[in-house]
């Protein structure tokens, strides 16, 4: 390996260094402050260290990685996104007294498990860096264990991320058969020269990769026990799970379908079409039957999987910026949603009910206005990053003349509206008395540590700073986008 080869490959090295280093530490030392300051110091650094790898772009280490500008920002935007995890996970895990280092350790090989995926350009990275990340959330998962729900969490994602496997390798077992080859670029020259993309092989293999991927993202109908895992891990978990877990299989989808230019085939198109408008209806329609705000959360995360479909389907630049730029939007609100969750459960439970935040803006005024900034940001409304992500993605949508996605995306948009403004209502509605029904005496009082503090101020002051001004950020897409399409 050459020192260009480690040069681009340090923010992977970094993150990849800082695991085993803390590994040693979690072996001698029982400390949960050095093992949260390693942790976040190794996510610094990797993100420190994307500048430097980005000089050398487009540097390919063999054939497995492509260090261009696209996997970068996607790595930026994993590596930051862990970070506020990590300081999320400080004030969670000392309220529980288990082991900590374990966790962090965990933390950061699924951090690198999505960094390696979304730079991905062979079936094995491909296989490796999702197994990397699938096996560290097993653990993650059902980490606090004494939690109710959560080791059953942590066995349903089990299976469905084993059934996810299994078509996966089932799926690039055909396509190696019929092409003798793993690696991308090859598999789309060869598909170019017309060297068996009509063949059964192909197609069927074709087929169970994106139903595995399907798993992957809990889109519909691959949704079956998405909202009990959200329900059963803990809060800081889950927003790993719901933002860097997805976003990285984003990631390498978009590099996927532009290698193979499966956007353009027919039946492709169709299948994920049907996929992005059950996704949409599904996640919305059961959302409105939930009390419990995590798995409100989870049947709208899975609507918002299938608002970026609409993107992805519309094809180009233009539509790879509007996904991109949607996911930054959705990453710093859900980090911000579930991050609020999380520092204000006590040790005995979470407040995942409807009735937990009955009143928190007469209790937590500051509080309530950050997860109702959040809130709306999901939901769409002007001058938030989620109104601008979800009116990128349609216009998308109309510039590639895909009405019928794009109407479905406007319908459901307005039908999620109402679960947020169920929560924000409860938020907002008169604090029940001592004693009465819905009453909550003692959880919501928790005050959140000083890093945690200021690390939803900033996620706030990003969710309404991309809404007003995102122009920096759309260049800065825009550039690593042409990296993925013309380099």
């Amino acid at each position: 390996m050459s020192l260009a080869d480690l040069q681009a490959l340090s923010p992977l090295l970094a993150i990849a260094c800082a695991s085993l280093v803390l590994l040693m530490i979690a072996a001698f030392f029982q400390s949960h402050t050095a093992p949260f300051l390693l942790t976040l110091a190794g996510n610094a650094v990797a993100l420190a260290l994307i500048p430097s790898a980005a000089r050398l772009s487009p540097h390919a280490a063999g054939a497995l990685l492509m260090m261009d500008r696209y996997a970068l920002l996607y790595m930026a935007l994993i590596f930051a996104a862990s970070g506020v995890v990590t300081i999320f996970s400080f004030d969670y895990l000392e309220k529980h007294r288990l082991k900590r280092g374990e966790y962090y350790i965990l933390l950061l090989l699924a951090t690198l498990g999505s960094a390696v995926l979304v730079a991905s350009t062979h079936f094995v990275t491909f296989f490796l860096g999702l197994e990397l990340l699938t096996v560290s959330l097993y653990v993650l998962i059902a980490y606090v264990f004494r939690k109710e729900h959560s080791l059953e969490g942590a066995l349903k994602y089990l299976i469905l991320a084993g059934a996810s496997s299994a078509f996966l390798l089932f799926g690039m077992a055909l396509v190696y058969a019929e092409l003798g080859t793993m690696e991308f670029s090859s598999l789309a020259a060869r598909i170019a020269q017309g060297a068996g993309y009509r063949q059964v092989l192909v197609l069927a293999g074709t087929g169970l990769m994106l139903t595995g991927v399907g798993f992957k993202l809990a889109v519909a109908p691959f949704h079956m026990w998405t909202p009990d895992v959200y329900q059963g891990a803990p809060a800081p978990v889950t927003a790993f799970i719901a933002t860097v877990s997805k976003g990285a299989v984003v990631g390498l989808l978009l590099r996927y379908l532009t290698a193979f230019e499966v956007i353009g085939a027919g039946s492709a198109f169709v299948a994920m079409s049907v996929i992005a408008v059950a996704s949409m209806v599904v996640g919305n329609l059961l959302a409105l039957l939930q009390e419990n705000v995590k798995r409100i959360l989870a049947y709208s995360s899975i609507a918002h999987l299938g608002y970026l479909l609409v993107g992805v389907l519309a094809g180009g630049a233009y539509a790879f910026e509007a996904v991109t730029f949607y996911l930054v939007a959705y990453f710093a609100s859900t980090l911000g949603a579930f991050g609020l969750i999380g520092f204000l459960s006590t040790r005995e439970r979470e407040p995942d009910t409807l009735k937990d935040f009955r009143g928190l803006s007469w209790r937590r005024p500051w509080v309530a206005a950050a997860f109702t900034t959040m809130l709306l940001s999901l939901a769409g409304i002007p001058l938030t990053a989620g109104f601008l992500g979800k009116f990128l993605v349609f216009a998308a949508g109309v510039n590639s003349d895909l009405w019928f996605l794009v109407l479905m995306l406007a319908l459901n948009s307005a039908i999620g509206l109402f679960y947020y403004l169920r929560i924000i209502l409860a938020i907002y509605s008169a604090e029940p008395a001592p004693g009465h029904e819905g009453a909550s005496p003692t959880l919501l009082e928790r005050s959140a540590s000083a890093p945690a503090g200021a690390t939803l101020v900033a996620l706030c002051l990003v969710v309404v700073g991309l809404g007003i001004y995102p122009k920096p950020a759309i260049a800065l897409i825009q550039t690593a986008i042409s990296a993925l399409l013309y380099e």
